[in-house]
C-alpha cells in the first residue's frame, strides 16, 4: 500500500498560523515574553508539525519532505519577521545585539522544527 503524497505547503502554513496565533495568545493575555515565550512557542509548534505529520500519515517525513516543510516554514515565518524588524526599526534604530539577539528569536522557529521532523513519533 502506498502513502498518499502530502501537501507539504499546508504543514508549513498550518505551522506559521498557529505560531502567530500561540504568540499573539502569550504574550498579550498570558504575559509571558522574551526567549522563553519563543522557545516555547516554537517548540509546541515544533511538536504540532511532527505529529501531525506523522499521525495523517503514519510515518515520519521522508528527508525532502523535512527540508521542504522546514524550508517553506522558515522562509514565511522570515517574511514576517522581516516585516516585524522593518516596523520596529522605524520606532527607534537596534544595535547589532539587538538585531543579534532578534535573529536569534527567529532562527528557534526552523531549528525546532527541524529536529522535531526528524523523531519518529510512531513505530515504523
Amino acid at each position: 500500500m502506498s502513502t498518499p503524497s502530502p501537501q507539504l505547503g499546508h504543514y508549513a502554513l498550518g505551522g506559521i498560523l498557529a505560531s502567530i496565533l500561540l504568540n499573539l495568545l502569550l504574550r498579550t493575555f498570558v504575559k509571558v515574553g522574551g526567549l522563553f515565550a519563543t522557545l516555547l512557542v516554537a517548540g509546541l509548534v515544533a511538536a504540532g508539525l511532527a505529529l501531525v505529520f506523522a499521525w495523517r500519515n503514519r510515518r515520519a517525513p521522508r528527508p525532502e519532505e523535512r527540508r521542504s516543510i522546514v524550508l517553506r516554514y522558515g522562509l514565511g515565518l522570515g517574511v514576517l519577521y522581516l516585516g516585524l524588524l522593518g516596523m520596529m526599526e522605524q520606532q527607534y534604530e537596534h544595535g547589532p545585539v539587538g538585531l543579534l539577539l532578534f535573529g536569534l528569536h527567529y532562527a528557534c522557529y526552523p531549528a525546532l522544527a527541524w529536529v522535531a521532523l526528524k523523531r519518529k513519533w510512531f513505530g515504523e
